[in-house]
């Protein structure tokens, strides 16, 4: 009987994660099926509770579940107790373990993939949720020179950098209408979006966190939205001839990396990379 890996999350259909994955398992000669199950709140107990049957060898957890899981799990790792969130679910001796490879993947899709080094830089980040906190402390650990949290919701954005400050970081909290963010934007070497403005089947679908004419071309935009590959942000870097990088990246390495830790094999990066383009490119 073939085993199974489940994506837990509401809703759907925007995720590719289930192409990438189940070519990784065909191609490592996995026998295993990776399974979208788009499950509403009410139904996620029973859906983690069937994770801890033979054939599954554990989980990813998207949104908005990452931090609404922690409590139905055994333990949690300490990247995902930091960050207050887990995205990957492995079986352990019969318990079910939390992780959170999103920090890895945001610093090797920025450093490696997007050739971007933050240590020294002034970062801004757009967004406080779970996505955010991983950038964050993903630059934390590269020794940015400043990081400034960005978030329509004012209060949200100073728990994360107050959360940071406490690590020994100076970090600082603006909301999405300071009247300084203009001039904050004009000195951030990186810009990064961690929100899912400008993602495919949103409410904000083909928008931008960003006015237009803001970006300069010394601004190294990173956009974690990944579909559609080229979003209304990206195209506002491209104008200004600023580097920018898309959230296909992120998305690639945190699976890699999960993938591992389920099966023990290597992750066939490059294939996933190519069958998740193709897939963006279909749409």
């Amino acid at each position: 009987m073939r085993s199974e890996i489940k994506l837990l999350g509401y809703p759907l259909e925007h995720s590719i994660s289930p192409i990438f994955q189940q070519v990784a398992l065909d191609y490592c000669g996995i026998e295993a099926d990776y399974v979208a199950c788009s499950v509403i709140e009410s139904g996620l107990s029973n859906e983690v509770q069937k994770i801890r049957t033979d054939r599954c060898l554990g989980a990813n957890v998207t949104i908005p579940y990452k931090e609404k899981i922690i409590p139905m799990l055994d333990k949690i790792d300490s990247t995902a107790s930091k960050l207050g969130a887990v995205n990957t679910i492995v079986k352990q001796e019969g318990q079910l373990v939390g992780y959170n490879t999103d920090l890895y993947g945001f610093t090797k899709g920025l450093m490696d993939h997007g050739g971007f080094n933050p240590s020294g830089k002034n970062a801004l980040i757009f967004g406080a949720g779970g996505a955010a906190r991983a950038a964050a402390f993903g630059l934390v650990n590269q020794k940015v020179s400043n990081l400034t949290i960005v978030n329509r919701d004012f209060e949200r954005a100073k728990s994360l950098a107050n959360e940071l400050m406490n690590h020994g970081f100076t970090c600082f909290a603006k909301s999405l209408d300071n009247e300084n963010l203009q001039h904050i934007i004009c000195k951030a070497d990186l810009i990064v979006n961690s929100t899912p403005i400008g993602m495919d089947k949103h409410s904000q679908q083909g928008m931008s966190i960003l006015g237009s004419n803001i970006l300069a071309k010394s601004n190294y935009v990173y956009d974690l939205v990944y579909s559609p590959a080229q979003t209304q942000l990206i195209e506002q870097a491209n104008e200004v001839g600023a580097r920018s990088l898309g959230g296909l990246p992120m998305l690639i390495y945190q699976g890699a990396f999960a993938f591992t830790m389920w099966t023990s094999h290597e992750a066939p990066v490059e294939l996933m990379f190519e069958v998740a383009n193709k897939a963006l490119n279909t749409r």
